[in-house]
């Protein structure tokens, strides 16, 4: 018996009016057809049974052709044996499909097999910054700065689990009820956060920070307004006079995106290495060696942490060091790194404000356990750090850059900040913050080491043009 399944139509045709009564305008037909009124198709429900069936049967038939092995294997000859599969099965159970229903319904099998899911035409969309996925029913992403909910769902728990685990597994991460948590990063750089139950109680839960397939650069970022050409011209040289810089700014504020940015000032003829959590940097130069840490082993052993990275890599002959985020006693590393001759180093940090950067970094050294008083903690921090960059998200979801800081020394017990560049806002229209990354009118101190080191600025650099309250 042929099974066929076919979009629900519908078709409405306008009452005739009463007696006296005007004519009522009905729903416009899309086509007309032998003088019929046909409506557009309703979207396919491939969540229906006849359709799980198919998926299954694709899904059994491809383990038993390839072996257990089919998520190891090149994805295209992958999607290759699908598609000789789904044809025969749609043959031999004599279902008919239309073609745009044939395609769809391939390409959630091939993402399901080789891919992500459901989540897969979301990762395909570079219009989607972050993807949230709060259980099986309930997807969420972030568009434009914006949550909006996504029109995509999982089974049940078991199918977002499985997803988790091809993700993770490549990696060589593992998550279970022993290790409910885990931290990744697909192919592509994009940073995987997952949490399953009994932690989650909404069910398995995803978060995917999307890194752009082709890296931002510094005119994408100035065109999304996000800092300007001053901006642009300052930094790059307090990166070729070697100063220490850590970026600052909380959750989703865009801190890793402007530090990818701002590396593409690194020259290329020095030997860089990056450390990271799970290694999501884009950095572009040929000399960079990129080490990411390691959790604990089902045993609770083999933990590698940012800290032993950061220790190691002061004896692979480094040009500069890049931390992707400091978290806690690392930082006692990362100080004393820029204050042993490595200079140049960058870093970030979840702070809000220049001020707060500082109290963050002394509770983290105090972290390390090595029972240093307060004094000699900010001498270091102050002796180490340079520059300090802070970047917020808007209320109306856009990222800015709202402080450029020179981390002048120390002052009786205080550390001494001054402003350079700060963000002045000017007004609202249409939802949407305006504003400027405008100079305070104050030059650094450390004007003079970026002229020792051939990156010379220009007055204008750091001449007021806007007046008013921050």
């Amino acid at each position: 018996m042929a099974i066929f399944l076919r979009n629900s139509q519908t078709t409405e045709v306008p009452t005739p009016p009463r007696r006296g009564e005007p004519p009522t305008q009905g729903p416009l037909p899309t086509d007309v057809i032998g003088g019929m009124a046909r409506t557009t198709a309703r979207p396919t429900n491939f969540a229906a049974e006849p359709y799980l069936t198919i998926r299954k049967k694709v899904h059994n038939r491809l383990l038993a052709q390839v072996g257990p092995a089919a998520d190891a294997l090149d994805a295209e000859r992958v999607r290759l044996e699908l598609q000789g599969i789904f044809n025969q099965i749609l043959s031999e159970e004599r279902v008919l499909l239309g073609k745009g229903e044939r395609e769809e319904l391939f390409e959630q099998i091939a993402a399901e097999i080789i891919g992500y899911g459901p989540i897969e035409p979301l990762l395909n969309d570079p219009t989607i910054t972050e993807i949230m996925v709060n259980g099986p029913k309930m997807v969420y992403v972030e568009r434009k700065g914006k949550l909006e909910r996504a029109p995509v769902e999982f089974l049940d728990n078991d199918h977002v689990l499985r997803i988790i685990q091809r993700i993770v597994g490549p990696l060589g991460r593992r998550i279970d009820e022993s290790s409910p948590m885990v931290d990744a990063r697909l192919p592509d750089g994009s940073r995987v956060n997952a949490v399953i139950p009994p932690l989650a109680l909404n069910g398995p839960t995803i978060t995917i920070r999307k890194f752009s397939k082709v890296p931002l650069t510094t005119q994408d970022m100035v065109k999304f307004g996000t800092f300007d050409e001053r901006f642009v011209a300052f930094t790059e040289a307090c990166i070729k006079g070697r100063l220490n810089i850590i970026i600052s700014g909380g959750t989703g504020s865009g801190k890793t995106t402007t530090l990818n940015v701002l590396s593409s000032f690194l020259p290329s003829d020095e030997r860089i290495v990056t450390i990271e959590d799970a290694a999501e940097l884009q950095l572009r130069q040929d000399h960079v060696v990129r080490l990411e840490s390691r959790p604990a082993n089902i045993e609770g052993k083999g933990q590698v942490s940012i800290r032993n990275l950061v220790t190691n890599a002061l004896r692979m002959r480094p040009d500069r060091i890049v931390v992707g985020e400091v978290r806690s006693a690392e930082a006692l590393d990362m100080l004393q790194a820029m204050n042993t001759g490595h200079d140049g180093s960058l870093t970030t940090l979840h702070s809000n404000g220049p001020r707060d950067t500082c109290r963050r970094l002394e509770t983290m050294v105090m972290m390390a356990g090595m029972d240093l008083p307060l004094r000699a903690i900010r001498e270091q921090i102050a002796s180490a750090l340079n520059l300090i960059i802070h970047q917020e998200r808007m209320r109306d979801g856009s990222r800015h850059i709202t402080y450029v800081t020179e981390v002048q020394g120390m002052e009786g017990d205080l550390i001494v900040l001054q402003d350079i560049f700060a963000f002045v806002q000017t007004g609202i229209k249409d939802g949407k913050i305006l504003g400027s990354l405008e100079p305070t009118g104050v030059r650094p101190k450390f004007s003079e080491r970026l002229e020792a080191a051939g990156a010379l600025l220009p007055p204008e650099v750091f001449m007021t043009r806007v007046r008013g309250k921050r």
